[in-house]
């Protein structure tokens, strides 16, 4: 059963974007079905981190979304976390647009008190 994921990539803010679209291409590789479509990647570029990961101060941001088998993910994670050019990513399942909270109004009653 395939679901919509959606995965967000820090990058080494040193490398090219030629060598971080090579391994992108490697990552959703391992994702691809016959047949399937191919990732919509978005890269939001070099941004200054909130806190300094493995003594990098900057990353290079990339967000992907993606429809996948479950069963494609264990390695599909693997291969990203040993990945040395990668500083941190996280995957999770895109269910759509987030419901919008609904804020109760004062009814008649409450006016009356």
């Amino acid at each position: 059963m395939t679901r919509q994921y959606e995965v967000v990539y820090i990058f080494d803010s040193a490398l090219e974007e030629t060598a971080i679209n090579e391994r992108l291409a490697r990552f959703h590789a391992l994702l691809q079905q016959p047949g399937g479509e191919a990732p919509q990647v978005n890269h939001w570029g070099k941004r200054t981190l909130a806190y300094p990961i493995r003594k990098h101060e900057t990353g290079y941001y990339v967000v992907a979304k993606f429809d996948a088998d479950g069963t494609a993910l264990p390695e599909f994670e693997r291969a990203v976390k040993l990945d040395e050019g990668v500083l941190r990513f996280l995957v999770v399942v895109n269910e759509g647009a987030q419901p919008v909270p609904v804020t109760a109004g004062k009814s008649d009653e409450e006016d009356d008190e």
